[in-house]
C-alpha cells in the first residue's frame, strides 16, 4: 500500500513540483488548496489553512493512515516596515504561521499512530533577515522555531519534525508577493532596489525540484535531522551567519538588500 503525504498549498511553485515528484516516487498525495483542481495524480481537497474548520474537514476526508504532512502554504509582503498595514500583517501571520499550527494540530493524533513526519518549509530568510521582507523573515523564523518545539514534544510517540530551508527558488512567488501600495521619497528607491535585486535572484535560482528532492529524502531518512538548507551555497551563508559577527552579518545584508 502507497505512503500518504499530505501537502499544503500543492497548486504551485515548489508545492507543487513536490507533490508530483513524490507521486512519481510512488506515494500517494493529498494537496491541501484554497482552489479546487483536477489531477490525474494528485487528490486535491479544497482547503484554506487559515480556516481551522476547513482544515479539520479536510483530514477527515483522509481516511487512509498519514506518514507524513509537508506545510508549504506560504505568502510574502515587501515593502518598508513603516508603512506595513495591519491588513497585510495580520495575513502574512496567519498564512505562514497560523497555516502550520492549525495543520498540525489536526495532523499530530494522525501521525502518532504511523510515527509519522512533519515536515514545514521554512526559509533561509529566516535565517538571514532580509530587509524589505522583514515580516516574511519573521514568519518563516517563527516556523523554525515551532518546528524544534514539535520536534521535542512529539519525540516521545515516534513522530519526527522538520524544518526546511530553501534559498532562492524560481517559482510564482515573486509574482504573488504583496508589496506595499505606500511609495514615496523617503523610501523609493531603496525599496525599488531591493525587491528588484531579490526577484532577480528568485527567478535566477534553484529549481524547485532541488526542495522536492531534499524532502523525498527525509521521508526515506529513519532519523532526519531538525533542520536542512537547500544548496551548498545557502548553506554555506547560514554557517557564516553562526560564526561571524552579528554587526558584520547584520552590514553585508544591509550592503545587498538595505542599501
Amino acid at each position: 500500500m502507497k505512503k500518504v503525504v499530505v501537502i499544503t498549498g500543492a497548486s504551485s511553485g515548489i508545492g507543487k513540483v513536490c507533490a508530483n515528484y513524490l507521486y512519481d516516487k510512488g506515494y500517494k498525495v493529498y494537496g491541501l488548496n484554497r482552489t479546487p483542481i483536477i489531477s490525474e495524480k494528485i487528490e486535491y481537497i479544497k482547503c484554506d489553512v487559515t480556516n481551522e474548520e476547513d482544515v479539520k474537514n479536510a483530514f477527515l476526508n483522509i481516511e487512509e493512515d498519514i506518514y507524513a504532512v509537508i506545510n508549504n502554504a506560504g505568502m510574502g509582503i515587501s515593502g518598508a516596515i513603516e508603512y506595513a498595514t495591519s491588513e497585510d500583517v495580520s495575513r502574512i501571520i496567519d498564512v505562514n504561521i497560523k497555516g502550520v499550527i492549525n495543520v498540525c494540530k489536526y495532523a499530530i493524533p494522525r501521525l502518532r499512530a504511523t510515527k509519522g513526519k512533519i515536515i514545514n518549509i521554512g526559509s533561509v530568510a529566516g535565517e538571514l533577515t532580509i530587509p524589505f521582507q522583514t515580516f516574511y523573515s519573521m514568519s518563516k523564523v517563527a516556523v523554525s522555531t515551532y518546528t524544534e518545539g514539535l520536534r521535542m514534544e512529539l519525540k516521545p510517540f515516534g513522530i519526527k519534525a522538520t524544518t526546511v530551508l530553501p534559498g532562492d527558488t524560481k517559482s510564482s512567488f515573486s509574482k504573488n508577493r504583496k508589496k506595499t501600495e505606500v511609495v514615496d521619497e523617503l523610501y523609493k528607491d531603496r525599496i525599488e532596489r531591493s525587491i528588484s535585486r531579490m526577484e532577480k535572484d528568485e527567478q535566477s535560482g534553484k529549481d524547485p525540484i532541488s526542495v522536492a528532492k531534499v524532502i523525498y529524502k527525509l521521508l526515506k531518512r529513519k532519523n532526519p535531522p531538525v533542520k536542512v538548507t537547500v544548496g551548498f551555497i545557502y548553506k554555506l551563508f547560514v554557517f557564516l551567519k553562526r560564526i561571524l559577527p552579528s554587526r558584520l552579518v547584520n552590514y553585508i545584508l544591509y550592503k545587498m538588500y538595505g542599501e
